[in-house]
């Protein structure tokens, strides 16, 4: 009933919101001959005027729905006129540039095609990503306040959406698909992630619903555009999670163009802050470049190249937790031997070649090479101590009443795998004068993998072996009753799997616009397909075909307000990849089908002012049908898979989005999502799944001070219900339903802007800055303990096992430095 409440609020909200005056923007820069800004630039529109500023930059809003004049003038350079007919909240991006020789004037009709709008795609503004605070900062950070995006664990960098898990989600960097390493099982041995925000130039998501042209996963699409830069730059950020360098280059002839960025971070400050006391010395280090060559005006080639080296060294130490309850509080402590030694190497190359054959048709060929080898070597024993806290909650071994278990586990691995992924591409655009666009492509991939898993675990407690629950020995009633079966690890597993996987898929969409009166109506129809087969030493699998229609409409009626509704759905796949091939004991099944989902996405986009501010209000509606699938379970970051396609489930939910000025000149935003995801195993019944994250509240929120604006504050705040808490290894999921506490976080940063383009330095060093600034971050600001999983502690006596959560980090203080060139 309060979920329902809460429904009704938002509703009510959505109702309310309106307001009648509509107006369209104007912004650019403004350049001379010689490609330098140009200041005091005078704007006028009738009676209403702007001014560029020192670096050129102006800004203006003009009516919307009317031909319009604006006229530049400067005191020493020739005027420009520019005549233009925007749609209502449309911005419209001009970059004149200003000579002493002749007036120029230009005529610009834009349609409002706005098609990221009408596809359903949230844009998200390269500089708000970089400015939000977060102890993973980045585009993932960002992603994690949307609706229908979900996580629980800050010293990661993936995510999940609308009840898929981390291997859901398709992630492109200028259309080339890249990939993360597999063997992490842990978030703070994640490091980086692949893309660098120094580089962006657009960001794009899709939370499900998307087109064809996008490849074959169940959930979501994040679509990354690195910049090509047309001047000498470079940027630095320091702080105590390490930094980043980037620079931006580009010839003499303007032919060649480059991006690169150096970022080195350290996870230290944070891992620190967890109630496991470590020896922790992480190395996580990358280089990527993004190399334009434009060889002629319709032939231009691209060059993505990555490499990252992710050190990982870990000693455990000690941990002491608290849990329980007010009347029964308990302690876990845990002494420490041993170590774990990771790394994960990453070597990513791409060409991409555009051939602009005609204004209305353009062919690309694209061509990557992944490479990663990874290791994953640990032998760490746990020797533990559960019992009841003192009146006083302390959980010092002195201080406990009465001691319930104690034991010992011991953990070894030596997981090694090297993996080489291989892609090439053709695709093509066409375009009609009558707003008809047809894309297409076709894609050959080979995946070479070579995995050896050598994994055991021996539990003891009270001096008694523990054997796994589900294995058919006789039973163990120790110390009761004497044991006479094998003694054997609760877990043990074995192999090596030397496979390789050849896929062959292809596109084809249609897009189109028409007019329905005054009304305008857009429709997209398309299909996928997606052949492969798994081979190897050991295994021979199956030649597998898969088929996905997709469609996509949109309708904006001739309104005052300014409204889009979209319907949108179709059938996806998801081919399995390596991981979902290998079952619990590290076997692969090379016939495990693809899983198949059945969306159904229904949106409304409401464009409105609010303070004579232009803000957007999102509502979507969404279900999936899912079959033939693969289930599995979360330990942290590490997804285990049944591999047998055996379930069936379905994801259904409400999500919302309030984007705005609530601040004017800063976009912030209010986001709540209600979503319920089941699964039904061998016709078991149906159960929460690992991602069931019922409601989830988040707020990104930009301020500054009215008085000093050069003071910002920013707060990154988010609200998730508790995901279902897992289970002990290898036991029954619907045995164990219970679920986390909720997860609650709030960062925040505050920064000093000593240089921006409002804010112009007269000191004679500083002159050459474009930014400076100096800020304070506070991850965690209320100090929350939050629940990443449960350590599962077992008594041979009382034959109890205690869930003993996993706190993520507390309170932690950040400096950050932020300069550009």
């Amino acid at each position: 009933m309060n979920n329902f409440k809460l429904i009704i609020v938002f509703l009510f909200l959505w109702i309310g919101f309106n307001s009648s005056a509509q107006s369209a923007r104007v912004k650019g820069i403004i350049l001379d001959n010689e490609n330098h800004p140009v200041a005091d630039v005078n704007i006028t529109l009738g009676d209403k005027a702007a001014k560029s500023n020192a670096k050129g930059h102006f800004d203006i809003f003009v009516p919307s729905n009317k031909k319009v004049v604006l006229v530049f003038t400067h005191i020493s350079l020739k005027m420009v006129t520019l005549t233009v007919n925007l749609k209502p909240y449309e911005t419209f991006v001009f970059n004149p540039v200003m000579n002493n020789s002749q007036e120029q004037m230009g005529e610009v009709f834009v349609s409002s095609k706005n098609k990221k709008r009408v596809q359903g795609i949230a844009v998200i503004d390269p500089s708000t990503i970089k400015k939000v605070p977060g102890a993973n900062a980045g585009i993932e950070n960002i992603l994690k306040t949307l609706p229908g995006v979900n996580s629980n664990n800050e010293l990661s960098t993936q995510y999940a959406v609308r009840g898929g898990n981390y291997d859901e989600n398709l992630v492109y960097v200028n259309e080339i698909e890249v990939y993360r390493p597999f063997l992490i099982r842990s978030g703070q041995q994640e490091g980086l992630s692949f893309t660098n925000t120094d580089l962006v130039q657009n960001v794009d998501f899709s939370a499900g619903g998307f087109q064809a042209k996008f490849g074959d996963k169940l959930s979501s699409v994040l679509d990354i555009t690195y910049r090509k830069p047309i001047q000498f730059g470079a940027s630095v950020e320091a702080s105590f999670l390490g930094g980043s360098i980037s620079v931006d280059a580009v010839s003499k002839n303007k032919k060649w163009s480059a991006v690169t960025g150096v970022r080195y971070r350290n996870n230290s400050l944070l891992v620190n802050s967890q109630d496991t006391q470590t020896n922790y010395t992480p190395t996580f280090a990358d280089i990527q470049t993004n190399i334009n060559y434009d060889v002629s005006q319709k032939w231009q080639l691209i060059f993505l190249g990555n490499i990252s080296q992710n050190k990982y060294l870990y000693q455990p130490l000690t941990r002491e937790t608290k849990f329980g309850t007010i009347d029964q509080p308990m302690a876990l402590s845990v002494f420490y031997q041993g170590q774990e030694r990771d790394q994960y190497d990453t070597y990513f190359g791409a060409v991409k070649t555009t051939y602009k054959a005609s204004p209305t048709l353009t062919f690309k060929l694209i061509g990557s090479l992944f490479h990663t080898i990874e290791k994953e070597h640990f032998d760490i024993l746990a020797q533990y101590r559960l019992g009841n806290i003192d009146e006083n909650g302390t959980i010092n071994s002195d201080d406990v009443d009465f001691t319930r278990g104690i034991g010992t586990q011991l953990n070894h691995a030596r997981n090694d795998l090297d993996a080489l992924i291989a892609n090439i591409e053709f695709k093509g655009f066409k375009e009609w004068k009558d707003n008809n666009q047809l894309e297409f492509g076709l894609k050959f991939t080979r995946e070479s993998i070579r995995d050896r898993v050598v994994e055991w675990e021996v539990i003891d407690s009270a001096g008694f072996s523990i054997n796994r629950p589900n294995l058919n020995f006789p039973k163990n009633n120790q110390p009761y009753e004497p044991y006479a079966g094998p003694l054997l690890p609760y877990q043990n597993i074995r192999a090596v799997n030397f496979n390789d996987i050849n896929r062959f898929s292809g596109y084809a969409q249609w897009s189109n616009k028409m007019e329905f009166g005054s009304s305008q109506f857009w429709y997209t129809v398309g299909a996928r397909f997606q052949s492969w087969q798994v081979s190897g030493a050991a295994v021979e699998g199956n030649n597998q075909t898969v088929f996905s229609p997709r469609v996509q409409f949109a309708l904006k009626p001739d309104w005052n307000s300014d409204m889009i509704f979209r319907l949108s759905g179709g059938l996806y796949h998801q081919p399995p990849f390596y991981r979902e091939l290998r079952d619990f004991n590290g076997e692969v099944n090379p016939n495990i089908k693809a899983q198949q989902s059945v969306h159904f996405v229904l949106s409304n986009d409401y464009n409105f002012k609010m303070w004579n501010r232009p803000f957007k209000w999102v509502t979507e509606v969404y279900y999936k049908s899912l079959s033939d699938v693969n289930t599995y379970s979360i330990d942290n970051v590490r997804i285990r898979y049944v591999a047998d396609n055996n379930a069936k489930a379905y994801a259904q939910g409400l999500d919302f989005r309030l984007n705005g000025e609530f601040v004017p000149g800063t976009e912030s935003w209010v986001s709540f999502g209600y979503l319920k995801t089941e699964e039904n195993y061998e016709d078991k019944g149906f159960i929460a799944r690992p991602t069931d994250q019922r409601l989830k509240f988040a707020m990104l929120f930009q301020d500054y001070m009215p008085n000093i604006p050069s003071i910002k504050l920013y707060l990154n705040l988010v609200y998730n219900t508790g995901l279902p808490g897992g289970s002990p290894s290898y036991s029954d999921p619907y045995v164990y339903q219970n679920r986390l506490n909720d997860y609650r976080r709030a960062d925040v940063g505050f920064s000093k802007v000593f240089i921006d383009d409002n804010n112009i330095s007269k000191n004679r060093w500083l002159k050459n800055f474009k930014e400076l600034a100096l800020g304070v971050e506070i991850f965690n600001l209320f100090n929350n303990q939050n629940a990443i999983t449960n350590t599962w502690v077992r008594d041979a006596y009382s034959k109890n096992q205690y869930a003993i959560p996993n706190y993520m980090t507390s309170r932690v203080f950040n400096i950050k430095l932020n300069a550009r060139l």
